[in-house]
């Protein structure tokens, strides 16, 4: 009968008092209610409440949007208490965090929860907050799915459990998503049509320009830099030489770097320079100032037209180094060639690389004009050609790879080069000098060059053959 009390027996086994009731195999009555059989057991579900804000703005308010989140999601949780819905102590919190992407630490601290079972029911004030991209939704779904999470938003109702309950919630859901896109593509196209209009949108300022009340204006100095290397590379034609030239000078960058190849090569394809402003590849007139004119701009541009290896040899070609690779000055650091242009002239310099390096100060010696130690060197060369101990070293040296070859044949051979030396190819008098000279010693009052013999040897080989090859050639 409904409601009246039942007798149940229940029986315990003996443990170890001899004269106890179980003992004696009596049975013990208790009496229970059918009510008290048929309530069932309340379970408790553990809320985890997440909270966002993708702005920063506010969030140093001793109470700000996400309290105001958090609070109306405990309101929302302590009506459900009679479902024995309760708030869990830890708290996922994301301030200043967009919600159109999944990498936030409080969203990954909540998913690690709930991965490890910790989490029932999963509280936020708006299905926006948890995330603003239908994929990423969807990623978290499935996850609350395999988890035995349920979902709830406490000014929209949904039930994630059931196919229609994930149809109703993806309609807000993509519409957050819309708004976001939407959002992005207004910002984009203004972007875009202040750029077309010239207006400066912000980032670092091209080097040669300063920004004031959102303008770019001239910085005199700099632009001098600008307009120096725009002329000296329609004079040199090569950015290898341009930057080592800079370094010379010591121009750095705005941060203050090196200019390296990289850095100059978009210099020299800066717009903002004849006064253009660039959105997406296209240009469009500025509202600044230009620093060059069109007619140097044309002039670089077809020069880069051509192929860096290309300009390369025509820059080896128009600019010999008789000695490159040679010359060593008092310190033991290497001269590198280089060159400049004045009024159209070409002048050539050996530069010391402690210069390059360091500075000034760094070496005795920093710089010789490139004809002055050419014909020096050139004239040493020629006076060691009719030394008795050079040809008699050169035809020791050759008399091993070539038999047949006299001393007189050695004298004869160096005696040629002589007269033949004006009458060379720039290129073969470059190879020559490689051949025969080892290096070159520049120091405060002379100049020392170290012959190869087995140069000479090669070099007296070619000027002349042994009667052995000619008989053979014939």
């Amino acid at each position: 009968m409904a409601g009246a009390p039942v007798q149940v027996a229940v029986r315990h086994r003996p443990r170890h008092h001899r004269h106890s009731l179980e003992w004696l195999g009596l049975l013990w009555l208790e009496e229970l209610s059918w009510a008290d059989m048929t309530q069932p057991i309340l379970r408790k579900l553990r809320c985890a409440i997440y909270t966002r804000k993708s702005s920063d703005e506010g969030l140093e308010q001793e109470f700000n949007s996400l309290h105001a989140q958090r609070k109306a999601c405990e309101a929302y949780i302590a009506s459900q208490r009679s479902e024995g819905w309760v708030v869990l102590r830890g708290q996922y919190d994301d301030g200043g965090v967009s919600g159109g992407t999944l990498e936030r630490p409080g969203l990954k601290a909540l998913m690690q929860d709930i991965e490890e079972g910790l989490v029932d029911v999963v509280v936020v004030y708006k299905i926006d907050r948890l995330s603003r991209s239908l994929a990423d939704f969807a990623k978290l779904v499935e996850v609350f799915d395999r988890t035995d999470v349920t979902f709830v938003s406490v000014t929209q109702q949904f039930n994630t459990t059931t196919s229609m309950g994930r149809l109703t919630l993806n309609i807000p859901l993509s519409f957050a998503q819309f708004e976001r896109e939407v959002t992005a593509e207004r910002i984009r196209d203004k972007i875009a049509a202040s750029r077309k209009k010239g207006i400066l949108m912000g980032g670092v300022p091209p080097y040669g320009y300063r920004v004031e009340n959102r303008k770019l204006i001239i910085d005199e100095e700099k632009a001098e830099h600008i307009r120096w290397i725009f002329a000296r590379f329609v004079e040199i034609g090569s950015a290898t030489e341009l930057t080592r030239q800079i370094d010379q000078i010591g121009l750095l960058t705005p941060n203050g770097n090196r200019i390296d190849k990289k850095y100059l090569y978009r210099l020299l394809n800066n717009r903002a320079y004849i006064g253009e402003a660039v959105h997406k590849g296209e240009s469009y007139p500025g509202e600044h100032e230009a620093i060059l004119d069109r007619v140097i701009w044309d002039k670089v541009h077809t020069i880069l037209q051509e192929s860096p290896h290309k300009r390369a040899a025509n820059t080896r070609a128009e600019t010999p180094a008789l000695l490159k690779g040679l010359i060593y000055g008092p310190d033991g650091a290497a001269f590198s060639p280089t060159h400049t242009r004045k009024r159209g002239k070409l002048y050539r310099y050996y530069v010391s690389q402690s210069i390059l390096k360091h500075d000034a100060e760094s070496c005795q010696i920093g710089r010789v004009t490139a004809g002055e130690i050419e014909t020096a060197v050139i004239k040493q060369v020629r006076a060691m050609f009719r030394q008795p101990e050079i040809i008699a070293g050169a035809w020791d040296a050759a008399k091993s790879h070539c038999r047949g070859i006299t001393l007189d044949d050695a004298r004869m051979a160096l005696h040629q080069f002589d007269p033949l030396w004006d009458e060379l190819f720039p290129a073969e008098q470059t190879r020559i000098i490689a051949l025969a000279v080892e290096w070159v010693d520049i120091g405060t009052n002379a100049i020392s060059v170290r012959m190869r013999i087995d140069g000479l040897a090669e070099l007296a080989q070619e000027l002349l053959q042994s009667p052995a090859d000619k008989d053979a050639a014939a």
